[in-house]
């Protein structure tokens, strides 16, 4: 295993690389510049950087009209205040104005582990992805966090990405990321599994074991969970006939939903969700949440192996 990497400083220090040769990025705050990984960039760059205390709804609003002047806004913040909370603005002030705003949600998932429900972001890819025209990025390791960076910043568009607190290995070798392409990371013949986020960690271990144990994985990672890979997908489903999406998110309306509704459209095959159960979850420590969820490693593995 790589050493690990902060991805929120991650995220931080390609924000600040790519605003070097672009003025027109700004960053916004809503009292989490620094926990998001800011720190450097308001130092660099304060006439670009802006704190406007806890008011993620308002900070939202302010992204759109800023866009509006041809800047480009890099909001970010705890996942669910970016998402659930604002979620009106996001649709109605980035989405349906189509504004050029990123909105960047910070311990997504289980991070804030102890802090319980109202701060776990577990449905997030869902209720983004029905924004017409917004792009989800979950970026799984370092390389990928870079790669989702310059593609956010390189698209017109609202976007949103989420990224997590733990500290996270290099998993693949880096690669630039394009919206709706996937990477093929394993050929297989057994099953087809896809991937996004942080959980990839978790998959590559369960993946490992599976080899160990004879069985055979196409593993495809889906760095943009609301523009899935098509062609590639269905061509990895075709040879195998059974797929599995792996998620920290619940199991409804992320990754599995938008691999279901694909299957069903273009190529049926049975299909695993591995996500959260659709239920509040309790706090607990990071780890033991994955497990009592069903989606560390091990229960990756169990739950694959009996599909």
């Amino acid at each position: 295993m790589s050493q690990l990497t902060d991805p929120r400083k991650e995220f931080g220090r390609a924000v600040t690389a790519i605003a070097a040769d672009n003025d027109r990025i700004v960053v916004l705050s809503a009292d989490s510049g620094k926990s998001s990984g800011f720190g450097d960039f308001a130092k660099a760059y304060p006439e670009r950087y802006f704190e406007f205390g806890i008011m993620e709804q308002g900070v939202t609003g302010i992204a759109s009209g800023l866009a509006t002047t041809g800047l480009i806004p890099v909001f970010a913040a705890i996942a669910p205040f970016v998402t659930s909370r604002s979620y009106e603005m996001v649709r109605n002030d980035l989405g349906y104005m189509g504004q050029n705003a990123k909105i960047v949600g910070r311990n997504g998932g289980f991070t804030y582990a102890d802090l319980g429900a109202t701060h776990h972001s577990l449905e997030d890819y869902a209720i983004m992805r029905m924004i017409p025209g917004l792009v989800v990025f979950a970026p799984s390791d370092p390389g990928e966090i870079r790669s989702c960076v310059a593609a956010m910043l390189d698209h017109v568009g609202p976007t949103y990405m989420r990224i997590g607190a733990q500290g996270l290995p290099d998993l693949f070798p880096e690669e630039p990321v394009e919206i709706g392409k996937g990477r093929h990371l394993r050929d297989g013949s057994d099953v087809t599994i896809i991937t996004t986020g942080y959980e990839s960690v978790q998959t590559v271990a369960a993946v490992e074991q599976l080899a160990a144990a004879d069985i055979s994985v196409d593993l495809i990672g889906m760095p943009t969970p609301s523009h899935l890979d098509a062609e590639l997908i269905c061509a990895s489903a075709a040879r195998t006939g059974a797929v599995v999406t792996v998620e920290e998110h619940y199991e409804t309306g992320g990754l599995a939903g938008a691999v279901a509704e694909l299957l069903c459209r273009e190529q049926p095959a049975r299909l695993l969700p591995i996500g959260v159960p659709h239920a509040y979850q309790p706090a607990g420590p990071y780890d033991g949440l994955l497990a009592n969820a069903g989606i560390d490693a091990e229960s990756i593995f169990r739950r694959v192996s009996a599909f």
